[in-house]
């Protein structure tokens, strides 16, 4: 790890460790609903049984709450909207249907798909209500129109979210304990879910009654063992997650008898600062940036799905690119601030001064690559690469350049679950009863590869079935058992 990924993740804990959801219980207890991990769904579903009346706990195995959540950073999808009636923006969730179900090569399940995109809208509604702001569109790598929403002036849309969605817990007084690892799914003869079983961040067990479990607690990136595992080629490739995302909400789960599903469909993201675990968001390819190789050409549709990106980032020099991007860009999209704060840009006042910092080897290509493409921008047509979405040309000094090269990203494999988020059994694929799950964790809505700005869709319209499903669960076991 290298000094500006130890200052991005202290910066990240000390703004977490300023949340009073730091307290973690010891003793037995008893709730309606068990939430596992505190991300995006985690606190998505947490909310939403609270709200039906359900008693809630919330574990997180790390010492602060968010996952990979707060570090999402391009946006979030969603089909008629509000804010794209706004902007006039025509989009139908068809469309959005469609574009996933391209993305991940028909491999996905067509019914989750059904659900992402038919709720998203909502899903968007309950966000603002709660009070996050995603009133800022773009566009990201696969959609077919501008679909990603986010923060104002294009901010990272993870931290807007978290801190909406913490606030929002506190708030409400919901139980949420840090420091406080899942190790073991309770359930009687008969395999329904009784409660769980947490070890403390002292090492100590307890146990917590409960009729239902939401499983939330992400996928498995940050596992170099698991993910070589599945594809053994990603030997060696580092991971944009943060240290939690292991897998264990994998293992809790088939061991109760779930069934797991497209484990092998990993995904690695294209645009990974080189020499970092820092992501570089897609939104920069979104807002017009173009990708070079070495000798200072370009190589591939910049907006194609991160899949097809990544491959031809890794058949490049070095295996290796360069986001090229200018002051217009820059002033576009907040989020480029913080990569000239952690050290990542590189600039120059012409072309060919930015190819000799950053090590173009031809500084007269990069500037033909740049007109070029200037020229395609301005009639609307890629000859070259068939690029559809070109908002901005490319000529306001100084011009930038961040290297890029593929990094772990996102496992879109997990357990699977049916249309009421219920966690299904590998024997007869039947629902665990009382198992829930949504988010990274499961698998199926993705299938061969994950769009960007999927994931917050996905954790925010599932977090909400899976709360509002295992909140009815639990009080309908309750009037059983009275």
């Amino acid at each position: 790890m290298d000094r500006r990924d130890v200052l991005k993740m202290g910066a990240v804990a000390t703004l977490l460790a300023k949340s009073p959801l730091t307290l973690a219980k010891h003793q037995d207890d008893s709730a309606d609903v068990v939430v596992v991990g505190s991300g995006g769904a985690g606190l998505v579903a947490a909310l939403t049984a609270f709200d039906l009346g359900a008693k809630v706990i919330v574990l997180e195995k790390m010492p602060i709450t968010g996952g990979n959540t707060q570090l999402s950073a391009g946006g979030m999808n969603a089909a008629e909207t509000v804010i794209q009636k706004k902007k006039g923006v025509e989009d139908n969730w068809k469309i959005m249907f469609d574009d996933t179900m391209k993305g991940g090569q028909n491999k996905n399940n067509p019914q989750l798909v059904e659900i992402l995109a038919k709720n998203s809208s909502a899903s968007i509604d309950f966000l603002l209500s709660v009070g996050a702001d995603m009133t800022d569109l773009g566009r990201m790598a696969g959609a077919s129109v501008n679909r990603t929403h986010r923060p104002v002036g294009g901010e990272a849309v993870g931290h807007n979210l978290v801190h909406t969605l913490r606030q929002n817990a506190i708030k409400r007084n919901i139980d949420v304990r840090t420091g406080s690892k899942a190790l073991k799914i309770l359930s009687d003869k008969q395999g329904k879910v009784v409660g769980i079983e947490v070890e403390d961040r002292n090492g100590r067990k307890y146990k917590i009654q409960a009729p239902t479990i939401v499983l939330a607690s992400g996928g498995f990136s940050a596992n170099h063992e698991r993910v070589v595992k599945y594809r053994p080629e990603y030997a060696g490739f580092s991971s944009t997650n943060q240290p939690g995302a292991t897998g264990d909400g994998l293992d809790l789960a088939v061991a109760v008898g779930a069934k797991l599903i497209d484990m092998e469909q990993i995904q690695i993201h294209p645009t990974q600062a080189a020499g970092s675990k820092i992501l570089i968001t897609e939104a920069v390819r979104g807002n017009g940036a173009i990708l070079v190789n070495r000798e200072g050409k370009r190589f591939v549709n910049e907006l194609t799905t991160r899949d097809k990106a990544s491959a031809a980032v890794l058949q490049q020099t070095g295996k290796s690119a360069f986001l090229i991007l200018d002051q217009e860009i820059r002033k576009s999209l907040k989020q480029i601030e913080g990569y000239y704060h952690l050290e990542l840009v590189k600039e120059g006042e012409t072309p060919q001064a930015l190819a000799k910092a950053c090590g173009i080897t031809d500084g007269d290509a990069l500037a033909a690559t740049i007109k070029k493409y200037n020229e395609y921008q301005a009639a609307k047509k890629d000859e070259a690469f068939e690029r559809a979405d070109m908002p901005r040309p490319i000529q306001a000094a100084k011009f930038i350049a961040i290297e890029i090269r593929p990094g772990i990203h996102y496992t879109m494999g997990g357990v699977k679950i049916d249309t009421k988020t219920r966690a299904l059994r590998a024997k007869d694929e039947q629902p665990i009863p009382g198992l829930y799950g949504a988010g990274e964790v499961t698998g199926g809505v993705h299938g061969a590869n994950r769009l960007g700005g999927n994931s917050i869709s996905e954790t925010i319209t599932f977090g909400r079935i899976a709360g509002a499903e295992a909140a009815a669960y639990a009080k309908a076991a309750k009037t059983a058992k009275a």
